[in-house]
């Protein structure tokens, strides 16, 4: 397949999908829809810091906020009444324009990028008949990813201008873990395209009216999923504020408003993310199978807020189920699994889309009562034989490093060998001290079973 081909899938059917109509929409209603979605950002932030403890505090068998407001509801806005007036703390060496501009730079890049997310259906809004949508660009999906890499930005500055090591390594771990796994995000989202053939949100979900892409394109969901968590520096990904390592990441300086909008740009980026699993695998704004009688206008809002907070309870489920992972793990996990794995199925996406758009010949077989193109039959038997190969390969490598792990210890051990004396462990024995090279006087008491000692005193 050549690569005018590939190209053409990419654009295969793109003037068949409805496009997002804001004809009908004036400057002063796009600025409406701008308070209203970033009221509604402000809210489900609030909403979710709740959440959170809440569910966390269930799964740890204590009630959680519960004080303030009915079932603790106001916990989340008295905590940021407590952030306005609390001390702003500047340290001494930080560079105070870097320091004040980098929160800021954080925030405002979550917020940015949930303006390309359909929310919902058409709806008429103030005598306007408008989508629920801020707005669409050919290559808004890209938007995200972009937008993610100028938020990386502020997490530099922040640990830079605050004047201080901790900081500092926290900037670079930060942004080097979002870079590594944007390239892994970005190559799951190309199935995506492959499929609908646009990179336009309206019409990615347009084009899934019939089957949603986290069925066809699951490889890509999954990796997507994986790497959301990497993007938001969530659980158990959160290794830019590893306490016992760097005491509390890029943020470690910063204190009250500015400390709550790091805090605000982190949460939002978790909706902005959830909101673009939502859109592109499951059809976003879409209503369930067999709900169709509830589906289009505000409905559409609905669904889409159901399936975000589907990915915020995975978020928080993740918080409260898993350790925090060692950060040379995850780094090895995305650069020599997620990002080859991605690959090999992009390749493999485009070439099953291109034996389904006749690229690859016509030649078909029956199976189930289907015509399946024999292209794909061979390309899928290909894939398989790959992953299978990937398999054996890794089991291996497990098996050898359980092999390595059970190894028996030596039944002979020097005590002084490390410069302290050592105490041997079952079924081992001390070495003669003329052996060893050591004072007799100092191992003549020891037994050789570990279970007993000389009585103190």
């Amino acid at each position: 397949m050549s690569f005018s081909s590939v190209a053409a899938l990419a654009t295969q059917d793109n003037t068949s999908l409805p496009l997002a109509d804001f004809s009908d929409t004036p400057v002063w209603l796009s600025l409406v829809k701008a308070l209203l979605l970033f009221v509604y950002l402000l809210v489900s932030v609030l909403l979710m810091i709740w959440f959170e403890r809440r569910v966390i505090g269930r799964m740890q068998q204590r009630p959680g906020p519960n004080r303030t407001g009915p079932f603790g509801l106001l916990q989340s806005l008295a905590d940021g009444m407590k952030s306005m007036f609390k001390e702003d703390v500047i340290p001494k060496n930080a560079d105070r324009l870097i320091f004040t501009l980098a929160p800021i730079l954080f925030a405002t890049m979550a917020f940015v990028s949930f303006a390309i997310i359909p929310l919902g259906g058409t709806v008429r809004m103030f005598g306007h008949t408008t989508p629920l949508q801020l707005t669409d660009l050919p290559v808004a999906s890209l938007l995200v990813l972009a937008v993610a890499g100028v938020a990386a930005y502020g997490i530099v500055m922040a640990g830079w201008s605050s004047g201080s090591t901790y900081p500092l390594l926290g900037g670079l771990r930060a942004s080097a873990q979002i870079i590594s796994y944007e390239i892994a995000m970005g190559l799951a989202l190309v199935a995506v395209f492959l499929y609908s053939g646009s990179m336009s949100t309206s019409q990615i979900v347009a084009a899934q009216s019939d089957l949603w892409y986290i069925v066809p394109a699951f490889v890509s969901f999954v990796v997507y999923v994986i790497t959301m968590v990497g993007e938001t520096n969530r659980l158990p990904f959160d290794l830019a504020e590893g306490e016992g390592e760097i005491v509390g990441g890029y943020f470690t300086e910063y204190s009250s408003m500015r400390f709550a909008m790091f805090f605000l740009g982190e949460y939002v980026n978790m909706f902005t993310v959830s909101a673009l699993a939502t859109t592109l695998f499951l059809g976003g704004p879409a209503a369930l199978p067999g709900l169709g009688f509830m589906a289009g206008g505000w409905w559409g809002l609905l669904w889409f807020t159901l399936k975000m907070w589907l990915f915020m309870y995975f978020f928080v489920w993740l918080r409260g189920s898993l350790p925090r992972t060692r950060y040379d793990q995850f780094m090895a996990f995305g650069w020599k699994l997620l990002i080859p794995l991605t690959l090999v199925w992009v390749i493999a996406v485009a070439f099953i889309r291109g034996a389904q758009l006749g690229y690859l010949g016509d030649a078909t077989i029956t199976l189930l009562g289907r015509a399946v193109p024999i292209a794909t039959l061979i390309i899928v038997s290909v894939l398989a034989l790959f992953v299978l190969a990937a398999v054996w390969v890794w089991e291996g490598r497990v098996a050898r490093a359980e092999a390595s792990r059970q190894a028996p210890p030596p039944e002979e051990i020097d005590p002084f060998a490390g410069g302290h004396p050592v105490p041997p462990l079952p079924g081992q024995r001390l070495r003669e001290p003329a052996a060893a090279g050591t004072a007799p006087a100092v191992t003549a008491h020891r037994s050789t079973s570990p279970t007993k000692e000389a009585p103190r005193g």
